[in-house]
């Protein structure tokens, strides 16, 4: 099965660093976001990737053009111009990598690769900036169960800040992450058929608009309640935040 991450937003909330580079290049432990979500999908033994590049996809490209040198000690012989990688530390990717435009919105995105998609039977579908320890395996066992067009990962979302614990207008305590309202949202890693890029008009489509919006009303999306851990990278702070998680060593999202 493949797998498609949408890498070509602009990251506007995050611009502290994204001026320099496109989101999902953002790291997290000295490595992109994008290459966090890849080994998560790669414990799960997908190993097939399509990168929809946008916003400087150049240096999406160039990274995995030079990843033996990103990720393993090198030598260069200057004086005979040659260069000795030593350690290689391989990973038994394929990595597509489809420059998608600048401007187009999500939906656009995901139709612009579809000529890679339209043999396959279903493919996994996720936007390059949330990590989450969502079991793929279980994910995709449940998309094939139901025999629907679509599967969304449906996550409930931490509060933003954090919270007293009160007996009246005493205060006994702090919750630190409380959970949000309780509601259930789009958590991405999404499982498609590849018919859901039909419903897509143009690179100007959203895809949690209309052709989300339309999936549903027809019967045809269904959700798989991730309760666990699930986090997105929209600010500063939650940048920070997922870092310091891996820092810690006890990193959720690590299931490699």
């Amino acid at each position: 099965m493949k797998a498609v991450i949408l890498a070509g937003g602009l990251g506007t909330r995050i611009s502290e660093e994204t001026h320099l580079k496109p989101k999902p290049m953002l790291e997290i432990g000295g490595k992109p976001i994008l290459w966090h979500l890849m080994k998560i999908y790669s414990s799960h033994g997908i190993n097939d990737f399509i990168i929809c590049c946008g916003f400087k996809g150049y240096v999406i490209k160039e990274y995995f053009a030079n990843y033996f040198l990103h990720m393993s000690d090198v030598t260069f012989d200057m004086s005979n111009n040659k260069m000795k990688v030593h350690q290689q530390n391989a990973e038994p990717w394929t990595v597509t990598l489809v420059d998608t435009g600048e401007d187009t919105q999500t939906g656009g995105r995901l139709k612009r690769v579809g000529s890679y998609l339209k043999d396959e039977k279903a493919f996994c579908f996720t936007y390059g900036d949330g990590l989450s320890n969502v079991d793929i395996t279980k994910l995709i066992k449940f998309h094939e169960s139901h025999g629907k067009l679509a599967t969304v990962t449906a996550v409930q979302p931490p509060g933003r800040y954090g919270a007293l614990n009160r007996d009246n207008d005493l205060v006994t305590g702090f919750v630190e992450k409380p959970k949000g309202d309780g509601g259930w949202i789009n958590g991405g890693f999404f499982v498609l058929s590849p018919k859901c890029i039909d419903y897509i008009d143009s690179d100007d489509t959203a895809w949690e608009q209309k052709p989300l919006k339309v999936i549903a009303i027809n019967g045809e999306l269904m959700a798989f309640e991730h309760k666990d851990f699930w986090q997105p990278m929209d600010t500063l702070r939650e940048k920070n935040l997922l870092e310091e998680l891996w820092e810690s060593g006890k990193a959720p999202w690590k299931t490699w």
